[in-house]
């Protein structure tokens, strides 16, 4: 399938499912619902939108300070297009699988190796998952005894919980022990070819071995520069921050009158959304998102758990992949008109040089010919001189056509040899 196509159908999957689990969150109430909406400040609808795009802004903001490990002058716009980017394309692909490939395609452009770049994203991602995981761990430790027995949905979020710290794991026993994931890269796709599991083992192999070779030497490099990884974790805990607090915005946006102290409470519930959202391998965790949000924030919210569900979907999924998707769009077709304009600086340099060349050569050529008229007339005015004899007494016998060509190569055959290119200079003007 083309990715065209693979993009259209995973859309249209997002939107079908989204609309679905939209009806059976919203058909109980929906009058109150629309009412709420309705009824909602316009300033502070677009505090709330623009409250979900500011968090893609701080994750670029993390990619801001990784990058300048490799290249100083980094900023943050371009930062934000790589995040914006990678929310656009893990939006719209099964599992978030899409995100990194876009980044790497950004970054690349933005003048970075194929290394470095894979190099940066190991990087966030584990710096992201390690902050991610002693965020939520310390919420579920204040607040997952509360809801425990509040609701059974709560078990799930303890599943996707230990999936993520099985995950966390994984990437640092990774760190502990390269050589022996490095074995088992070697390993592994012989045996699952065997299993006809996958394909082309040979290449899957030296994908991996890529990869967990990449994983190890950035874990390595992370170790010696800790002022980078601080710096990279207090952006990630400013991003989860706001992430988690946006429930709880868009409550006091709709009028709900939930108090300071019950902050806590939304934002543990954001993360056990997060946290259960791990077993949804739809584009977007579309459908089951809805579904957990629902369950978790009933109890809170109430009749209008739907109102805030709709409001905070579209500020924290939709607009931002709408945002990267035009972000990526309008990078891509301004590099695109950069290489082109440099494709024709190209050619127009190499016209330029070869019309230098080609006048090189007439102004090499042109005095030669100059040259030639001259020696013509001294070659026909070469039997002259010998009119008269060499004493003067008596007038010289004329010379014959032997006496003629012994005075031209005797005289003259210097410009003999340039009469030999006269020719060539009549033609070359019309050349």
């Amino acid at each position: 399938m083309r990715p065209n196509k693979k993009v259209f159908w995973n859309i249209l999957l997002i939107v079908a499912v989204t609309v679905v689990a939209m009806y059976f969150a919203l058909k109980d109430n929906f009058s109150q619902i629309v009412a709420a909406i309705a009824q909602m400040n316009i300033f502070s609808l677009i505090f709330v939108l623009g409250w979900g795009l500011a968090i893609n802004v701080v994750i670029g903001a993390g990619y801001m300070v990784l990058a300048r490990h490799y290249q100083k002058n980094y900023s943050l716009k371009q930062g934000t297009v790589v995040a914006f980017t990678g929310t656009f394309f893990a939006g719209i692909t099964p599992s978030s699988t899409g995100g990194q490939f876009g980044q790497v395609y950004v970054l690349k452009k933005q003048g970075f190796s194929y290394s470095d770049s894979v190099g940066l994203l190991w990087a966030d991602f584990i710096i992201y998952q390690t902050v991610m995981m002693i965020y939520v761990t310390l919420l579920f430790i204040f607040r997952f005894t509360h809801y425990v027995n509040l609701n059974a949905w709560v078990w799930i979020v303890a599943a996707g919980y230990l999936v993520n710290l099985v995950v966390i794991a994984a990437l640092y026993t990774l760190a502990l022990f390269p050589k022996m994931y490095i074995w088992l890269s070697g390993k592994l796709p012989i045996w699952l070819s065997k299993l006809h599991l996958i394909k082309n083992p040979e290449e899957q192999v030296s994908i991996w071995m890529e990869q967990v070779t990449g994983f190890t030497e950035q874990i390595r490099s992370l170790s010696k520069n800790k002022k980078l990884v601080l710096k990279t974790a207090l952006v990630n805990f400013v991003r989860l921050t706001m992430y988690f607090s946006l429930p709880y915005l868009v409550a006091i946006a709709l009028g709900i009158p939930l108090s300071i102290d019950q902050l806590i409470d939304t934002m543990a519930l954001a993360s056990f959304v997060t946290m259960a959202n791990s077993f949804v391998p739809l584009p977007g965790a579309s459908g089951g998102t809805e579904v957990f949000f629902t369950m978790l924030f009933s109890g809170m919210l109430g009749k209008l758990t739907g109102a805030v569900l709709l409001i905070w979907r579209f500020a924290s999924y939709y607009i931002p992949v709408i945002g990267g998707a035009l972000v990526f769009m309008i990078f891509k077709n301004r590099m695109t008109a950069e290489e082109e304009k440099e494709k024709l600086s190209e050619i127009s340099a190499d016209l330029s040089s070869s019309g230098d060349g080609e006048a090189k050569a007439e102004s090499n050529v042109r005095p030669d010919s100059e040259k030639a008229d001259p020696d013509l007339d001294s070659k026909t005015e070469t039997p002259a001189l010998n009119t008269e004899s060499s004493s003067g007494s008596e007038p010289a016998t004329p010379q014959g056509d032997a006496g003629k060509t012994r005075n031209m190569s005797i005289v003259s055959l210097p410009s003999a040899l340039s009469a030999s290119d006269a020719p060539c200079a009549k033609i070359e003007p019309g050349i």
